[in-house]
């Protein structure tokens, strides 16, 4: 389970990058200021959270009875559905999306809250 959310981790990693980089040149021209600003939102808390499953994988091998691995699925959620709702809604101009936003944020808070749980109780 620690390679693959280590595996996972570095993909995402480099999903974010290449994302910061098409929005920084491809859309920089296209969006408005406030589009920008939302798909770069995406793009960090992406880049975040992929650095964290890479903390989750090391987590799995110092606790392994904990529930780091809840923690990584949930962190892998959070990316799917806050920062894949925010680049959606820039796309494709689908403003409803910002309701579903909130979704993946929870996701990440309770990833963060699992991981806190993994150590205080491994």
């Amino acid at each position: 389970m620690d390679r693959t959310f280590f595996a996972l981790g570095a993909i995402l990693a480099g999903i974010a990058v290449a994302l910061g980089a098409f929005g920084a040149h491809a859309l920089r021209a296209t969006l408005t200021p406030a589009d920008l600003a939302t798909f770069e939102t995406g793009v960090r808390y992406h880049f975040y959270h992929a650095l964290a499953l890479m903390g989750v994988a090391w987590a799995f091998t110092r606790w392994e009875n904990g529930h780091a691995h809840i923690a990584g699925w949930l962190f892998v959620a959070g990316i799917v559905v806050f920062s894949g709702s925010l680049y959606t809604l820039v796309l494709t101009g689908q403003r409803w999306l910002g309701a579903v936003t909130p979704i993946g944020g929870v996701a990440f808070l309770a990833g963060w809250a699992v991981l806190a749980w993994t150590a205080l109780k491994g």
